[in-house]
């Protein structure tokens, strides 16, 4: 059976992010629309349909790396500040953005609170997701493999 491990991460994240966009749980809040996603941001994201993209990201953070808090998608999520003229430092990412992503994947059942762990984790339901997507495109990304050669 294909996993999600099988597919590469971008071409997962963008066919995960266009499948959640279908789902009513996940729905970019009132804010999304000109929040920085990091103090070490200059602006807002480019992208209209962003809030998918990184729930998708996030989704797929849980399935891989297990048992995650917010903190450490925080550090996941973060970048180097530019500090002008003084050397470039590492910034965490917005807290707030994943908190509520988090929250509305919980709603639509694709992860769950690990209490013994302190984190969240992926759901049964949230792992035959992505090995779903995944399994689609594998054939998808194998003729694209051939074609490229």
């Amino acid at each position: 059976m294909t996993t999600a491990y099988d597919i590469p991460p971008a071409l997962l994240i963008r066919q995960v992010g266009e499948e959640l966009k279908k789902r009513h749980e996940i729905t970019p809040p009132p804010w999304a629309g000109f929040v920085k996603t990091g103090v070490h941001r200059e602006m807002e994201p480019e992208q209209p349909d962003w809030w998918y993209i990184r729930a998708a990201s996030v989704l797929r953070r849980l399935y891989v790396d297990g048992p995650v808090g917010v903190q450490r998608l925080r550090s996941v999520y973060g970048g180097k500040r530019d500090r002008g003229s003084r050397p470039n430092r590492f910034r965490k990412g917005s807290g707030a953005i994943l908190r509520k992503i988090l929250q509305q994947l919980e709603t639509a059942g694709l992860a769950e609170k690990d209490r013994s762990r302190r984190g969240r984790n992926v759901t049964p339901a949230g792992r035959e997701f992505l090995d779903n997507i995944a399994h689609a495109m594998k054939g998808g990304v194998a003729s694209a493999a051939q074609s490229d050669q």
